[in-house]
């Protein structure tokens, strides 16, 4: 729904090598159990006027209710994501 909802790219990942932290670390920010996975994923969106309209229509959408009959469960615990918005600080071009 982000790319049709004019996100640029959507990136996501499994971890894969996310070590425990002495002080802090992923696992546990978002109390993750010895059976679960983090995740990480941005979207790219052209502007923050675009990701707002984008995020306003999904939490609209239908297809965004998993209690909706045909939908999905969710595949994670969403009280435990965390999110927020970033803004470009240093561009850097490969």
């Amino acid at each position: 729904m982000f790319i049709e909802l004019d996100a640029i790219r959507v990136i996501e990942g499994g971890g894969d090598d996310v070590p425990d932290g002495k002080v802090t670390d992923f696992r546990r920010a978002v109390q993750a159990t010895a059976e679960e996975t983090v995740a990480f994923s941005w979207i790219e969106w052209p502007d923050k006027a675009t990701r707002d309209a984008a995020m306003k229509k999904m939490m609209e959408d239908p297809r965004m209710d998993p209690s909706t009959p045909g939908n999905l469960p969710m595949p994670f615990d969403g009280k435990r994501m965390i999110f927020g918005g970033f803004e470009p600080v240093v561009e850097v071009k490969a």
